[in-house]
């Protein structure tokens, strides 16, 4: 497997992590019945799609994406002040475009710094950048 290949893939488990994470975090403040079924959905999709790139990885002997346990905190400390005095369905609904965002932009980040990927990994990275732009969108009607 080629680097390009490797980096594309680490950054796919990252960036689905972080947003099942953030999920996991913030659907105990959810109290809007339809917003936390979107939300479990979501989460659904982006296991299925970090377990892509686990799969590609692991069949190549590539090493993967460990989280740090401080990243870990980082993330759900920012949830926890974010929702302190506001958890509405509209200031989750943002936080959660807001975190989609910064995933699509580190994902354009990534792709561009690493040209020379296959197309393999490149699917699954496209996979997730439309499933994170369609998130967007659905997350919108809680705004």
């Amino acid at each position: 497997m080629k680097k390009d290949d490797q980096e594309i893939l680490k950054e796919v488990q990252r960036n689905s992590s972080m947003a099942m994470n953030a999920i996991d975090t913030i659907s105990e403040k959810v109290q809007n019945r339809e917003l936390l079924h979107e939300l479990s959905k979501q989460r659904l999709l982006y296991s299925v799609i970090q377990n892509k790139a686990t799969d590609r990885l692991q069949s190549e002997r590539a090493e993967g994406y460990h989280a740090s346990t401080m990243q870990d905190m980082m993330l759900k400390g920012g949830i926890q002040m974010n929702t302190l005095t506001n958890c509405s369905s509209s200031k989750i609904a943002e936080l959660m475009i807001q975190g989609s965002n910064r995933g699509l932009t580190s994902m354009w980040k990534s792709i561009n710094h690493h040209q020379n990927s296959g197309n393999t990994s490149m699917e699954v990275a496209k996979e997730l950048m439309d499933f994170e732009a369609k998130s967007i969108e659905r997350l919108k009607k809680f705004l």
